[in-house]
């Protein structure tokens, strides 16, 4: 972790966590070796839109798993509050709450940077997806007021493991960008010679040498 920040940054190694959460002890990211997490944190519980994520988020369980990642609910609130609220949430809205939610007195919190001081005493909606090595690889904040999109939590997590296994760039709302489809963009040239065959090497699949693409594997 970048020392000069009091909060981890993308591309820093997620802090060791040993924590408490409504599925026993974590140790995060650890436990979870060889795969994804994607870690988020809500105001508190027994509140209308954090409900409507959490209940989101577990329908949607399936679809982590499917590429390999775990999910990772925080707020500061009791372990006792969580259980209770997924109760809530399952005799209420029939939907089983099905990854652990992290008990957090405020330490962790403010470790991770979730704390925004113009925004009350409450965690703001900060999204972590970190990386099989550990590193953080995305982060996303949204305030209390407004909820997250799970759908564009899902096709980030997609793009970046795609990114990775595939050495491209993933370009606006990929697969479905207007201009390139589903289609990646491959990376610029980083020297004259590699930029002067560029557009030979791609022919008609190019608008210029730093902008070239091809399909999607």
């Amino acid at each position: 972790m970048n020392e000069t920040n009091s909060f981890p940054l993308i591309g820093d190694k997620f802090p060791e966590l040993n924590v408490q959460t409504t599925m026993g002890i974590k140790n995060i990211p650890q436990d979870y070796k060889s795969k994804w997490i994607v870690l988020f944190s809500h105001p508190a519980d027994f509140t209308p839109v954090c409900t409507t994520e959490f209940y989101s988020f577990a329908q949607k369980k399936d679809e982590f798993t499917n590429i390999n990642t775990e999910l990772l609910g925080l707020s500061m609130d009791q372990v006792f509050s969580h259980i209770k609220w997924g109760e809530w949430i399952k005799d209420n809205l029939k939907q089983e709450i099905n990854f652990p939610i992290i008990e957090d007195n405020g330490q962790i919190a403010t470790k991770l940077g979730m704390l925004h001081p113009n925004k009350g005493t409450n965690t703001v909606r900060a999204v972590f997806i970190i990386d099989p090595k550990g590193i953080i690889r995305l982060i996303m904040y949204y305030p209390q007021e407004i909820g997250r999109n799970v759908n564009e939590i899902i096709r980030s997590l997609k793009a970046l493991q795609y990114a990775d296994k595939y050495t491209v760039a993933i370009p606006e709302n990929w697969p479905n960008n207007s201009l390139l489809q589903d289609k990646v963009i491959i990376p610029p040239a980083k020297d004259i010679e590699t930029a002067k065959k560029r557009k030979e090497e791609y022919k008609d699949s190019c608008y210029d040498w730093w902008l070239c693409y091809k399909n999607k594997e």
